[in-house]
């Protein structure tokens, strides 16, 4: 008997929260299905979802601002659990007439909670614990029914339960890593209170996904864009065990790509997989339409526009293909439009924000929800090796975005060398598996330089070396100084154009991981 992976699932309702996604990672690791939306998505919506629990974020505003996001008043009458989060907290009490003003002291930062009344929110868990609170605010005057289950030294409130009615909030952070018992917290939330059981597994989301392509295509065939790296490949091995050859993976040599890739990407799918795929030649044709473009905003959307021409010229020379597949992740769609709740977007990325307005190809994204993570153990349950599984990503517009400045062949060449070196030192110190990514960049400035007792003139190279379990936050990586001076050095003396390299030690946030 197969399972519906959505049969249980949760609700997250976004009102602006930096950390709205991690709520989602936590949730999903409780093997518990959920998506996020809009904190002003109609009631309608809502009651079609059929949620088992839904999860008010946290947010920047004040409930007291003019214009601040506020509650569907109809989700209070719904009699589904609801977990509010510091602002979520909030909203929940003023929307049920409680107080809420500025607090005395703002909070923010490690605090410590302590229990007060039995709670299945806290079931199992010590009386006193850690959490992180980021706060400036808080809840003056409970609403009717309403009772303090937890506080800390400047939050009297921080956390409430109703008495009748399955309604709680915390005024801390259970989502984040600072807060120790936090997952336990959500587990309490999903299991106990919202009865969940846990459904959501990658064999499930296999089967369930296989049969939703299946009856979205019927009989028509499929084209897949692929690269080579993790996304894409997972989303044409899942896609081919759906509809087998009637899916047609096509690789686009976009003329960014690193050096050899484009040998090494046909060689993987000729030896590893049984899926037909065409090796398409457009270096010339990218790079005529890169000419003379600075912005990264501008390449990343040309490189996306040309590569949906690209394939919709592929399939007219084939009958019957209405679909286009791509291997989009959740972060690149949290990353490229703000429709998630009122959050700033970030960048566009190719394969989202860089999309024309009109397309010939329905589009189809199986992994579109997805994290990184959960996509290697996707790609794993499908049998797919660690090596091309713990590949690190490379970005779609590849090398043009970590050019800064007009994209050259000339430019080209000498980031394809520096980044060749990197890649190689990293992979021999074995360092390459042990990060999230690691790379070169290409600066837009020369610096002045000694070599054979010349003075040059010539490139700086940056490199970048992150660690990071989703790409939604990294830090820099501490590179033993040897390994870092190898490298530097390798680069000075076998690229030619190049005099100087430098270190990047900053994280994200504030940075993001690509420089464009």
């Amino acid at each position: 008997m197969s399972v519906d992976i959505h049969q249980e699932k949760l609700l997250i309702l976004d009102f602006g929260s930096q950390y709205t996604q991690l709520i989602a990672r936590r949730v999903r690791e409780l093997k518990v299905y959920c998506e996020i939306h809009p904190f002003n998505r109609s009631i309608d919506f809502i009651k079609k979802f059929k949620p088992q629990g839904i999860i008010l974020s946290g947010g920047p505003a004040s409930v007291y601002d003019e214009g601040a996001p506020t509650l569907v008043r109809e989700v209070l009458d719904l009699n589904i659990p609801i977990l509010g989060i510091c602002y979520g907290m909030q909203i929940l009490a003023h929307s049920l007439d409680g107080v809420v003003t500025k607090a005395p002291k703002r909070e923010y930062g490690r605090a410590l909670i302590k229990v007060k009344k039995e709670s299945l929110l806290f079931r199992g868990l010590e009386q006193e614990q850690p959490a992180w609170m980021s706060h400036g605010d808080r809840i003056e005057k409970l609403p009717d029914g309403f009772i303090t289950i937890a506080y800390s030294n400047n939050s009297p409130h921080a956390a409430i339960q109703h008495s009748k009615r399955p309604f709680y909030g915390v005024q801390f952070h259970p989502e984040v890593i600072h807060t120790p018992k936090g997952s336990d917290i959500l587990r309490n939330f999903a299991f106990l209170i919202c009865k969940c059981r846990g459904l959501w597994t990658m064999k499930s989301f296999i089967e369930s996904t296989i049969n939703e392509i299946r009856s979205l295509v019927n009989n028509n065939q499929v084209i897949c864009a692929v690269s080579g790296g993790v996304d894409s490949t997972v989303t044409a091995v899942l896609i081919h065990h759906a509809i087998n050859e009637r899916l047609k993976c096509v690789f686009v040599n976009n003329g960014v790509l690193r050096k050899g890739e484009a040998e090494k990407v046909v060689s993987v799918f000729k030896n590893n997989f049984k899926i037909n795929l065409s090796y398409v030649n457009e270096e010339m044709r990218f790079l005529e339409k890169l000419k003379n473009v600075t912005d990264p905003e501008e390449k990343r959307k040309i490189i996306g526009n040309e590569f949906i021409y690209v394939f919709e010229d592929y399939a007219r020379k084939i009958s019957g293909i209405d679909f286009l597949a791509q291997g989009t992740l959740y972060p690149d769609v949290i990353e490229s439009v703000s429709f998630k709740g009122p959050s700033a977007t970030i960048k566009s990325h190719h394969n989202v924000g860089g999309l024309p307005e009109k397309m010939n190809l329905k589009l189809i994204e199986p992994l579109r929800e997805l994290f990184k993570d959960e996509v290697r153990e996707l790609g794993k349950e499908l049998g797919i090796e660690n090596e091309i599984l713990w590949r690190q990503p490379f970005p779609g517009p590849g090398l043009a975005i970590r050019i800064l400045g007009g994209v050259t062949p000339e430019r080209l060449h000498i980031l394809r060398e520096a980044d060749d070196i990197v890649v190689t030192e990293m992979k021999k110190t074995g360092w390459y598996w042990k990060v999230w990514q690691s790379f070169a960049v290409l600066l837009p400035v020369k610096t002045v330089g000694v070599m054979g007792d010349e003075r040059t003139y010539e490139n700086v190279i940056a490199i970048r070396v992150v660690e990071s379990k989703d790409g939604m936050t990294a830090d820099w990586v501490n590179l033993p100084y040897d390994l870092l001076g190898h490298i530097a050095n390798r680069i000075i003396n076998e690229v030619t154009g190049v005099n100087r390299v430098v270190y990047d030690v900053s994280s994200k946030p504030p940075s993001t991981i690509e420089w464009e």
